[in-house]
């Protein structure tokens, strides 16, 4: 089946969704939110940027248009921001400049242009990311860093361009390089998925995996069957580096390079040029900066330092049905049967042996679940 029908059939999809939701629920969970304390309110500023009712939709869509688990599932965000200072975590850049750089340098993302649709195109470099240049912690906080940026600057921006909402983006998975032994990487994806599933639900329409090697053509072979509908109509793996699908959704210039074959020549696109990995790259320049210019101006009304960052990651007792963290966490088990496999090991021994990601450097906070608290307490942490 060609780009063209798939990308027909996912927004045929996504128009079912739209009118599974009810301008009702909408306006249930606007009274909701219009109940929350100053605090929480002043963070879902930052979370619509001026388009309420398009959020709330968002998380109506995750919880499958149920308007009770959609509160609860907005609530534990609100929270967690608040909890987090996350509203001021562009203010707090990674330093030194040099670290900052590292991290760039091992945790393989960037923004490669725009799609047709105006949606920003994010690379991201899976099988080649390291992780391995700062703590775990720093990691988190690039990636919610970089998704803040993106949801305050980046869409913003794209909205007033195009004169219309531009809410989400899609992701360009690159799967070189990834071997079995890759399991540590793999499962601080999965933090960080969790992190974007609960917090940041439905940004991303779209993940292109390409150059898939055989041990991620395998791991998906098995996992597919398993996942929800909802999460397959969202992931496509494409053949080889997907060049010419990718040139059915957005041109040629916002393609990163990895996606464009052998022989490419390096042109520049809209956002420079095209190693989009590098921190010299327009995009991480800008967010450096925005970051830079942000610090000061906290500093200049705030008396408090402003020290390092350490976000509590929430966590489930099982990954979110219908989000990347469900399809990570799959690979993630899969990646380990087949080292077990491999090595004549049990996957139950492997998985103990694994201990290059010491996973309570990591924060978590309480695992969250379904019910809703009983309102008006939402200023309690949950």
């Amino acid at each position: 089946m060609d780009v063209i029908s798939r990308d027909a059939r996912m927004q045929a999809s996504r128009v079912e969704e739209s009118q599974a939701i009810t301008k009702e629920s909408i306006r249930q969970m606007q009274e909701f939110v219009d109940g929350v304390d100053q605090k929480l309110q002043a963070s879902y500023r930052n979370v619509h940027q001026g388009y309420p009712d398009a959020t709330l939709e968002r998380f109506l869509k995750a919880r499958d248009g149920n308007v009770q688990k959609a509160n609860k599932m907005l609530l534990d965000c609100l929270n967690w921001r608040v909890s987090n200072e996350i509203d001021n975590i562009l203010a707090k850049p990674i330093e030194p400049k040099g670290l900052y750089d590292s991290i760039r340098n091992s945790q393989l993302i960037g923004v490669s242009g725009y799609c047709r649709k105006g949606r920003p195109v994010y690379a991201i470099g899976v099988g080649l990311s390291g992780y391995d240049k700062a703590q775990v912690d720093k990691y988190v906080q690039s990636h919610i860093q970089i998704n803040e940026y993106r949801d305050r600057v980046l869409l913003p921006e794209a909205s007033k361009r195009l004169g219309r909402p531009v809410g989400s983006c899609i992701k360009i998975l690159d799967m070189t390089g990834l071997k079995l032994s890759a399991l540590s990487r793999v499962k601080i994806l999965t933090v960080i998925s969790t992190v974007d599933d609960l917090n940041y639900p439905e940004k991303t329409d779209t993940y292109y995996i390409v150059n898939a090697p055989y041990v991620f053509t395998a791991c998906w072979k098995a996992v597919k069957p398993l996942l929800q509908e909802r999460t397959k109509k969202k992931v496509q793996v494409l053949k080889g580096c997907g060049r010419e699908e990718l040139l059915e959704v957005m041109d040629l210039s916002a393609i990163p390079l990895f996606a464009r074959g052998n022989g490419t020549k390096d042109v520049n696109g809209s956002m420079g040029t095209l190693d989009c990995f590098s921190p010299n790259h327009k995009f991480h320049v800008d967010l450096w900066n925005y970051m830079k210019d942000q610090a000061e101006a906290l500093a200049a009304v705030s008396a408090r330092p402003q020290g390092s960052v350490h976000v509590t990651v929430p966590s489930w007792e099982e990954p979110e049905v219908g989000g990347s963290a469900e399809v990570v966490h799959m690979i993630e088990e899969t990646m380990e049967k087949l080292a077990a496999e491999q090595n004549g090991k049990d996957p139950d021994q492997l998985l103990n042996g694994l201990s290059s990601l010491k996973m309570q450097d990591i924060p978590t906070g309480p695992k969250r679940s379904e019910s809703l608290p009983n309102f008006p307490n939402q200023g309690t942490r949950y």
